[in-house]
């Protein structure tokens, strides 16, 4: 972890996140590797700050209290101004098929919990470096 890249820098990343360590693991590497990272409690909380900001990404718990991971996704599909930001679903429920499960929902990808702090970074820009919008940003941090 010495070494962390500014693979993020000058982005702003939404974190959906009712567990306090997972969300200070993802804040402190995201804000390690550049990245502005706004903070969100459960998906209600996380479209109030989407009235407001609109972040590079998302990484949302599934399972959280007042709205899920998965009722914030279908929110954002139904929103014009979140439907193309990217949402990486985080889970510490890790089942075969739950990958595919989260991907038809319509998420990007999956990151399985506890968090990784060695290999969160490099997972995100390998999830995130097909995204045309994002290619020429991250195909160098590979």
């Amino acid at each position: 972890m010495n070494s962390i890249p500014k693979a993020f820098d000058g982005w702003t990343v939404l974190v959906v996140e009712d567990e306090a360590d997972s969300m200070d693991v993802a804040y402190r590497i995201l804000t390690l590797a550049g990245a502005t990272v706004l903070q969100a409690g459960n998906g209600q909380e996380a479209l109030d700050i989407l009235n407001n900001s609109t972040p590079d990404f998302i990484l949302s718990d599934l399972s959280m209290p007042h709205m899920n991971g998965w009722e914030l996704l279908e929110t954002l599909k139904e929103d014009r101004r979140t439907i193309d930001i990217p949402v990486i679903a985080l889970t510490a429920h890790t089942m075969p098929g739950d990958r595919e499960k989260a991907i038809r929902a319509g998420f990007h990808n999956y990151i399985s919990k506890p968090l990784d702090l060695s290999k969160l970074i490099n997972q995100l820009v390998n999830i995130l470096v097909d995204l045309p919008q994002f290619e020429d940003a991250l195909k160098h941090f590979q």
